[in-house]
């Protein structure tokens, strides 16, 4: 197999699992077993925005371009694939404190609500 299939294959899963991160609690409405996994997931998404480490799949996959022949960039999955996309400035320390800010609120959100709603059909 290809590195460089594997390196693009590591961009998929991390952008699955980034989604997953802000929005699997959505998931967790219909399937409330999943929220074992999701808020595990949340918890390291939160740390890695709010503490400016460096996703282990990152260096993986910018080995894996490496060894593919390409180059491998400088920064962290967010800002290499999403930043450009979503804030065309570059990634201070206060918009990553506030990424990880966004996330924990969406997710208090949802959570908040599958709460309140099992309360109600359990009452």
């Amino acid at each position: 197999m290809s590195y460089q299939i594997v390196a693009s294959g590591m961009v998929l899963l991390h952008l699955g699992f980034v989604g997953f991160v802000v929005a699997g609690g959505l998931v967790c409405m219909k399937w409330r077993r999943v929220v074992w996994i999701h808020i595990p997931a949340v918890i390291w998404g939160i740390a890695i925005e709010l503490t400016g480490w460096i996703c282990p799949l990152t260096p993986l996959e910018n080995y894996l371009r490496q060894k593919a022949g390409e180059q491998a960039y400088a920064n962290d999955f967010v800002f290499h694939y999403l930043m450009p996309i979503l804030y065309p400035e570059t990634l201070t320390r206060k918009i990553q404190l506030l990424m990880g800010l966004v996330v924990a609120l969406i997710n208090i959100t949802i959570y908040a609500y599958i709460i309140r709603s099992h309360k109600h059909r359990h009452q």
